[in-house]
């Protein structure tokens, strides 16, 4: 099984680097792809008729830039892709982006990276790292040689594509736009519309209009960088000790008087002569090799995590009081009958599985009806209300609050226009 891995670079200098380096390193390079924005036709003035880089490209200008890929990749050539420009591509996105004629393009730049297993969300922002001046590589590798490959294209100028989509998304891009102008749209600002304030006066206008205002919470997410590890290697001398045992040799001579007939012997040894006895000793010898001992390994492991945002938004609510009452009906005006199809939804979906009937909780969302529309509670917050409520619900009931108390809150968030 293969797996595609792909990073965009902010010049071209830095792509042939790494398409090298992977060449070196034994990847394919039927596998390998480039695409390099050149929206002035610079670099396809040093490609020759057969598709293929002017090696003998002087200078360190244009021509050094690219000089040598043809030697590396398949089919270089320049192109046109919609929503791009011209580029210079070669490689399998160069063969699914090149029609039959020269030049042609019979696919977008999306599909291409999509065959190639880059999700169609990835395709859109690695594409538009191109329209905005990179250069894109990307190699086709086994599974087991993913790492090296990742290693290899991590090198100084690969660009940190998630941040950087996040600053486009911030300037108002939401996604690759074909027509080559996705870069350059700007989100309007949109002033929140609040509703007035309104005090309670007579008069004699028939019509008076609320607006009933709500916030949306938007939850983003960016990356910070939290920190991380560099690895550095140095040499130091450090101090050993070893004991060996040597040898020494020593030549002692000893004179030692005698009085004694000399013998045959000794008259055939009455000559001259030279006895020559040598002295050695062992010297210690240091030998040093080298070893590899361990072997420390870098690499960055990426996992994800889910968190839970809390915040508050803000909303509108309306109260109709009628005048010449001492009550206060609901938000709509309806008796508890008009929400008695409502309350037996909500018990479907919240205690039929409790096996108790609904007649058991009906005297539940009734009280929760009756708080909210009486006056001395107008104006209160649940929070406010709850504890009068629990306390005057155990005083008139034998059944438990804690059983009825959600049926009794749902009731009054309804009747106030909350649900």
């Amino acid at each position: 099984m293969t797996k595609t891995v792909i990073g965009t670079y902010k010049d071209m200098e830095t792509a042939r680097e790494v398409v090298k380096d992977l060449v070196n390193a034994g990847f394919d390079r039927s596998s390998i792809s480039l695409i390099a924005n050149d929206r002035d036709s610079r670099y396809a003035s040093e490609i020759d008729q057969g598709g293929d880089m002017d090696d003998t490209a002087k200078g360190a200008g244009i021509g050094a830039a690219i000089g040598g890929l043809g030697g590396l990749l398949l089919g270089l050539g320049a192109l046109a892709i919609p929503g791009i420009g011209p580029v210079v591509a070669a490689g399998p996105l160069a063969a699914a982006l090149a029609g039959a004629g020269i030049g042609a393009v019979t696919g977008g730049i999306i599909g291409a990276l999509v065959d190639l297993g880059i999700p169609e969300e990835s395709a859109q922002i690695y594409a538009e790292s191109v329209r905005r001046g990179n250069a894109l590589v990307a190699v086709q590798v086994p599974d087991d040689r993913t790492e090296a490959a990742t290693r290899i294209m991590e090198r100084t100028g690969l660009i940190d594509i998630e941040r950087e989509s996040d600053n486009w998304r911030s300037s108002g891009w939401s996604g690759f736009d074909t027509s080559g102008s996705s870069a350059d749209k700007t989100t309007e600002q949109r002033r929140p519309v609040a509703a007035s304030d309104r005090s309670t006066r007579k008069d004699n206008r028939a019509d008076e209009t609320i607006e009933v205002v709500e916030e949306d919470i938007q939850v983003g997410k960016r990356a910070v960088e939290t920190g991380g590890v560099r690895v550095k290697s140095y040499v130091r001398e450090v101090p050993v000790e070893e004991e060996v045992r040597l040898r020494q040799e020593h030549v002692e001579i000893e004179r030692r008087p005698v009085n004694r007939p000399a013998t045959t012997a000794d008259i055939n040894a009455f000559k001259e002569g030279t006895i020559e006895v040598r002295e050695t000793q062992e010297e210690a010898v240091v030998a040093k090799e080298a070893r590899v001992v361990e072997e420390v390994h870098v690499r960055k492991d990426v996992d994800e995590r889910t968190e839970t945002v809390r915040d508050t938004v803000r909303r509108t609510e309306v109260e109709v009081e009628q005048l010449g009452t001492n009550r206060a009906s609901s938000a709509s005006g309806l008796a508890y009958e008009g929400y008695d199809s409502d309350f037996r939804n909500h018990y479907q979906t919240a205690y039929s599985r409790t096996g108790g009937t609904y007649d058991r909780y009906q005297p539940a969302y009734r009280y929760g009806y009756t708080l909210a529309t009486e006056d001395r509670y107008r104006g209160r917050s649940w929070s406010e209300v709850e504890p009068d409520a629990r306390k005057a619900w155990n005083s008139q009931n034998q059944n438990s609050w804690e059983d009825f108390k959600d049926a009794v809150q749902y009731s009054w968030d309804k009747v106030r226009g909350k649900r």
